[in-house]
């Protein structure tokens, strides 16, 4: 692991031995409502000792070391989902309005998808696609266990790669979440064969790959319409340089929306990053694109 520190200590300097230790703690995490629910109030004895920002309505911070199952609403349905609070602001962040056709581009395992769902509200419909059999197959199940029949009726789970959407599908959507495919660090970190893997080549080829997707992405969105490009990795490679390769191959046909730093963000050149050593959860970032 020395070479994995020794390459983030050179990008983060004297801030990096606290994000570490942050990473290798758990993070905070949320208990997302199940707004497709029938259900409209949680048990207020099992919430009673959560708190909900007003920052990120409908969700509420789940205390340190408390931990809580989901539990079935009369409905069937699950009342409410766990996840990093970052990924709730990063599925926001795409501003979907009911009647669009969106697409979750890598979408397991599907909370960020929900939250795209429930945008939709009573029209439109969502494309939620992953490439991985075993994800995918995680992703209809949580698609299952949170939306009801009649919604579900709009909502399609494929298997494409996701550069085949911007070959076979061009200016078809509304909207594109591209939560792409990432080194993960702090997954890295609780893995001791991703470990054993980790090398700034490896973050290179998935930054090639990330562009790829990110490019099919803006083929297959309309002109006027947005993708918001997001990963869970504390590499610049993977993030705001991904970003910066696209405006500069494409040039006008982009430009670059400015995101709310929402609860605990940092500016970055071309996006917004959640850190753990400053605000308790992530990694995350993101950055929104409008296609011009």
């Amino acid at each position: 692991m020395q070479s994995f520190f020794d390459h983030f200590q050179k990008i983060y300097g004297e801030r990096w031995p606290a994000l570490y230790e942050a990473l290798v703690k758990g993070e905070q995490q949320v208990a997302r409502k199940n707004n497709l629910s029938l259900v409209d109030d949680l048990n207020t004895k099992k919430w009673s000792s959560f708190a909900e920002k007003p920052e990120l309505p409908g969700c509420y911070w789940i205390p340190s070391g408390q931990h809580v199952q989901p539990e079935r609403n009369a409905d069937e349905l699950l009342d409410i989902y766990i996840m990093d609070p970052a990924s709730v602001m990063v599925a926001r962040a795409l501003d979907v309005q009911s009647g669009d056709r969106v697409l979750d581009m890598c979408a397991a395992p599907g909370g960020k998808s929900l939250v795209l769902i429930e945008s939709l509200k009573e029209e439109g419909e969502i494309f939620c696609n992953d490439l991985s059999p075993e994800r995918r197959e995680r992703l209809k199940k949580v698609i299952q266990q949170y939306v009801p029949r009649h919604v579900r009726d709009r909502v399609w789970v494929t298997g494409k790669d996701g550069v085949q959407f911007g070959l076979k599908e061009p200016a078809s959507f509304d909207r594109i979440l591209l939560d792409a495919p990432c080194s993960g660090e702090r997954h890295i970190l609780e893995n001791k064969a991703a470990q054993d893997e980790w090398s700034p080549r490896r973050t290179e080829h998935l930054a090639s790959r990330q562009y790829s997707l990110l490019a099919a992405a803006l083929l297959a969105v309309k002109s006027g319409g947005r993708i918001v490009y997001s990963t869970c990795s504390i590499s610049p490679a993977e993030n705001d340089d991904v970003i910066r390769k696209l405006l500069k191959k494409k040039k006008d046909a982009v430009r670059l929306v400015e995101a709310s730093l929402g609860v605990g963000g940092e500016r970055t050149e071309f996006g917004v990053v959640y850190l753990p050593d400053q605000c308790g959860f992530g990694p995350l970032y993101f950055s929104i694109i409008e296609k011009t």
